[in-house]
């Protein structure tokens, strides 16, 4: 195992003034003036090598306080921790590096504290430089730094140690898109080097597209851990409800919470081709994620092919239709009512999506008390699997507000005759034409 944490937990006191702090420490077994606070309790986590996991949360569920306690930078108060290989790490905007030395001078510094000597970071110093792409202000105190700068930097010197395990915990969501475009793509080629890594991060598109597997932290306690798409899923019915409700479910998490994802079939295929009870399985199995104020609201939703028959196998090119029947809630507004539907990959990446409200064409107020809403395309998804994601919206606000949202209504398989490559099979015009050289001397590049 790279990552083994056994029943750790952490726990800060809290002094309510200045004065009970002050006597705690000159006198700690007399003084009790003071309150616990549980950032950590019992968690139990192992990562293989090579694998790599996610940590989702709200602010304040532990994230943090977990990672650090992973880099040395602060100790449990219970439990065991064992890390096995070095470890890189991007922790919150401004740990790691001094302010007032230069950008040069803290990625020695960093270097060296990971174990790597002088000739090594010089080395390896032009290619840190160059991804970092911060010009001049390498030769800057890092304090001047803007926050995008900083993390190119950190990333650059994480990435060029040759760490056995990358810990990043938010840090690419204050670079500028490219950049964190630039980074995932190198955290990639990471994961089929083996490297193990830890990602936090609010970006639920990044953790289903980057991790196998993913903890859900609350309040300081492991409310799930099981595969990223599943975490993810009940994660964003969690605060979607919470939102609903005006408050957050306080419940402690149950032993059915803790194996549910282990408990339930993985929907992501092990191999490129998948074997026929994996297929009969995505046929039945029942949805990922399912909530909504109004669930219920959405009476059937399937994929259908040009016999109207519901089925599980397509043929790239092929005409499809999604339908969805839905019996809108009496105090709907159908005049902000939308239908929409995703195809999704089974890391649940939205590929292609459609709603009645972005095209206008569908005027609720004329439906009876249900409506059976089809969308008619031809199937361009390259070969795989896929799923359905179906939704019953109120468009009246910037975002969408969910009566039922349903991930899992259908899953499928895309066939191709012949090996095709890309995700999606779009109609292409190809051209060729003669140009005629120009002399040498007219030449742009001469």
């Amino acid at each position: 195992m790279a990552i083994r944490i056994e029943g750790l937990s952490k726990r800060y006191a809290v002094y309510h003034t200045p004065l009970e702090r002050l006597k705690h420490v000159i006198a700690p077994r007399r003084q009790k003036g003071f309150s616990e606070f549980w950032a950590l309790t019992d968690i139990d986590l192992s990562i293989r090598r090579g694998e790599t996991c996610a940590i989702v949360g709200r602010n304040g569920s532990g994230k943090s306080t977990l990672l650090q306690i992973l880099c040395g930078t602060l100790r449990g108060t219970s439990g065991r921790i064992e890390v096995n290989g070095r470890v890189a790490a991007l922790l919150e905007l401004g740990a790691g590096f001094n302010g007032d030395f230069t950008g040069r001078e803290n990625v020695y510094m960093n270097g060296s504290v990971l174990g790597l000597s002088r000739a090594e970071i010089d080395a390896r110093f032009s290619e840190i430089e160059a991804f970092a792409e911060i010009g001049d202000f390498i030769d800057q105190p890092v304090k001047t730094y803007s926050s995008g700068m900083y993390v190119r930097l950190a990333f650059a010197v994480a990435i060029h140690v040759d760490p056995q395990i990358l810990i990043v915990d938010e840090a690419l969501a204050v670079g500028d898109s490219r950049f964190q475009a630039k980074c995932l793509n190198r955290i990639k080629n990471m994961q089929a080097n083996g490297v193990t890594i830890l990602f936090v991060s609010h970006d639920v598109g990044a953790v289903r597209t980057l991790c196998e597997r993913a903890l859900w932290l609350d309040k300081g306690k492991v409310r799930m851990l099981g595969d990223a798409f599943s975490v993810t899923a009940q994660y964003n019915q969690f605060l979607f409800e919470a939102e609903e409700s005006g408050e957050i479910n306080d419940t402690a998490p149950t032993p059915d919470d803790l194996t549910k994802a282990s408990k339930e079939p993985s929907l992501r295929p092990e191999q490129d081709s998948i074997t026929d009870d994996a297929l009969e399985l995505m046929a039945t199995h029942r949805p990922i994620n399912h909530w909504g104020s109004h669930v219920g609201s959405i009476l059937e939703a399937g994929i259908y092919n040009v016999r109207g028959e519901r089925v599980s196998t397509f043929i790239t090119l092929e005409d499809i239709e999604v339908r969805v029947k839905v019996r809108p809630p009496s105090n709907a507004d159908r005049t902000t009512l939308s239908v929409a539907f995703s195809l999704k990959d089974l890391r649940g990446t939205d590929l292609i999506v459609s709603t009645t409200w972005d095209e206008k064409k569908i005027d609720f107020r004329q439906a009876g008390d249900v409506a059976l809403v089809q969308f008619r395309m031809k199937n361009r998804l390259n070969g795989g699997n896929y799923l359905l994601a179906v939704a019953l919206e109120d468009r009246a606000g910037v975002m969408p507000q969910y009566y039922e949202y349903i991930e899992g209504a259908h899953y499928f398989t895309s066939l191709a005759e012949e090996k095709l490559y890309g995700t999606f099979l779009v109609d292409v015009e190809q051209v060729i034409d003669t140009v005629q050289a120009e002399p040498t001397a007219k030449r742009a590049f001469a």
